[in-house]
């Protein structure tokens, strides 16, 4: 077995004395000749507090590497986290994949456990794993376990979504609505909901790339400390069979991850996600292959937002493996996971335990289930929706535009009694793309005036640039591109406008002339909001970031960059 870290430490030269000396304090002797360096990266921070249990996870992970013959090093990671960060925690998504690329890369490392669990941890550990392309494997840091507010279940985000548009419609006291603050998050871990955190870890598992049955455990569940501890003995058996990334992350894995996202009901985030991902790694995805390959694939995970449980019922349930074996026939059957076999042979005799929330493929929730991807003169890159979180009349609707240039803007006016505004008015958002804002937040899900909320209303049809929370629900076109702020269309879209929404034709229009549209210039009010002053990573970004269509990576950081580095340090 040939190890990458022994360009470090064997020999008798100089350098690989300093290597090994600094890095003893108090290692076994044979720590540097013969066993796997194995690193967990491990993004726990106080700052996000989804992941601030993942010290605890590392330390079985840890365990676990010693067992096996490795030898366990921590790596703290950038940490994102998705509640408190501003203006969004997706502007520092790239920023932490490339950190975390580059320490991989110039540190004696032969392999690595990933630890995430909010949102954009998971997406950007494997980012960077993809582009060093070392042997990795991810520990999902697991829902947290359902809450209660006078005696129903809270979903976490949902409710809040929810309770919160009930404050504004005059039908829940804010007393009421701060009252169930303290009930919402009952334990260490993720949003218990269907969000882009759950949504990840399973996407993460449907990719091949967790030890199989690990994702959805429940954070404060021992089984989760036993899956770290066998997760740190696969890291190093991956090590001596050299199964990395590349190996397992093939176009049949972004298969298998596509069927999973529809099944389960998944964010809409894992698009831009999966895509970035992808693009590290040089395999052809394409923003298609997710309405190609999931349209037809039935909802059958009954969790909020689209259904009614959350995350501890579907582990009870039997897990995503119950839900894979359903959906058996349209999985690639040779995509491998890190443990080396094929994804389907890990299925096994999946049961379904509770046929309500894991429902099977003759009762689904709805029989198709996956992003829409919509085009026309308003989207002519694309963008999309998630019927299965969409109330279906709305569907297929044509309506007036309300055009918004700026978050704030909605914030400021929506509530305004004197707004020209009905239950069939489009509300179009704009600028709150990947450079336009930048860093594209989950705005896209805009609160509805609340004189319509008083009347009953509570969904109208909604179009952004931005994303939005996966935990958030309603008939919500998102991810439009190209956005606002690299002149696409929606920069040039005008209140009174008519838009047409055909999602059952995959079609997003605004009735006016292609050379009316050309002619038009952005609003100045479009303008105003994008004339911010920049610096640093935020200048980076926006200068090279791409667009959602294609992942919204830095266009420098696409395809694999390996794990070489020639060059010593003294």
């Amino acid at each position: 077995m040939s190890l990458r870290s022994s360009a470090w430490y064997a020999g008798q030269d100089r350098n690989s004395y300093i290597h090994r000396a600094w890095m003893r304090r108090g290692a076994p002797d044979d720590a540097f000749t013969g066993r796997p360096q194995i690193a967990i990266a491990n993004s726990a921070s106080d700052l996000t507090p989804c992941n601030s249990h993942l010290n605890e996870v590392a330390e079985s992970v840890r365990q676990g590497i010693w067992a096996a013959g490795g030898v366990p090093l921590n790596l703290p990671v950038v940490s994102l986290g998705e509640t408190n960060m501003r203006p969004t925690a997706m502007l520092w998504r790239n920023m932490a994949a490339m950190a975390t690329e580059e320490m991989l890369r110039a540190n004696p490392i032969d392999g690595v456990v990933l630890l995430g669990g909010c949102d954009k941890t998971i997406p950007s550990l494997l980012m960077a794993a993809a582009s060093v392309d070392i042997p990795a494997v991810v520990v999902p840091g697991g829902p947290m376990l359902t809450g209660t507010f006078r005696g129903k279940p809270l979903g976490c985000g949902t409710d809040v979504w929810r309770l919160s548009e009930e404050v504004r419609a005059g039908t829940l006291s804010a007393k009421e609505f701060l009252s169930s603050e303290s009930s919402m998050i009952r334990s260490r871990g993720h949003c218990n909901t269907m969000g882009t955190a759950s949504t990840m870890g399973l996407v993460a598992e449907a990719l091949g790339t967790t030890l199989p049955g690990t994702a959805g455990i429940p954070a404060a569940d021992s089984r989760l400390l036993a899956r770290a501890h066998e997760t740190g003995r696969l890291a190093v058996e991956m090590v001596t069979s050299d199964r990395r990334p590349s190996q397992v992350m093939t176009e049949g894995s972004f298969r298998n991850a596509i069927v999973a996202l529809a099944a389960i009901g998944g964010s809409t985030n894992a698009v831009v996600h999966l895509l970035a991902i992808a693009g590290r790694l040089g395999v052809a995805l394409s923003l298609e292959d997710f309405d190609r390959i999931g349209s037809d694939v039935p909802l059958l995970v009954n969790l909020q937002p689209a259904g009614e449980y959350l995350m501890e019922d579907l582990h009870r349930a039997g897990g995503l493996a119950a839900v894979l074996r359903q959906v058996t026939d349209l999985l690639d059957k040779d995509a491998i996971t890190v443990t080396g076999r094929p994804l389907v042979e890990t299925l096994g005799e999946a049961e379904i335990w509770d046929a309500d929330v894991i429902r099977t493929r003759e009762a689904p929730l709805l029989p198709h289930a996956g992003i829409a991807v919509l085009r026309g003169n308003l989207a002519p890159n694309g963008a999309i929706i998630k019927p299965a979180a969409a109330s279906q009349h709305l569907l297929t609707h044509r309506g007036r535009a309300l055009v918004f240039d700026s978050a704030e803007e909605v914030h400021a006016r929506i509530d305004d009694p004197d707004l020209d505004v009905d239950a069939d008015t489009v509300l179009v958002l704009r600028g709150c793309g990947p450079r336009g804002y930048p860093g594209m937040p989950e705005v896209a899900n805009l609160p509805l005036p609340s004189k319509l909320l008083r009347a009953g209303v509570r969904d109208m049809v909604r179009v952004c640039d931005g994303r939005m929370s996966g935990t958030a629900y309603g008939t919500v076109v998102l991810h439009v591109a190209p956005e606002a702020a690299t002149g696409g269309p929606l920069a040039k879209v005008r209140t009174g406008d008519w838009i047409t929404l055909d999602v059952p034709n995959r079609r997003l229009t605004v009735d006016i002339p292609d050379s009316e549209l050309a002619a038009r210039e952005p609003s100045e009010g479009l303008m105003a909001a994008l004339a911010q002053p920049r610096r640093g990573w935020e200048q980076l970004y926006v200068n090279t970031v791409t667009g959602a269509d294609t992942g919204a990576d830095l266009d420098f950081l696409t395809g694999a960059s390996g794990h070489d580095v020639a060059r010593e340090s003294h």
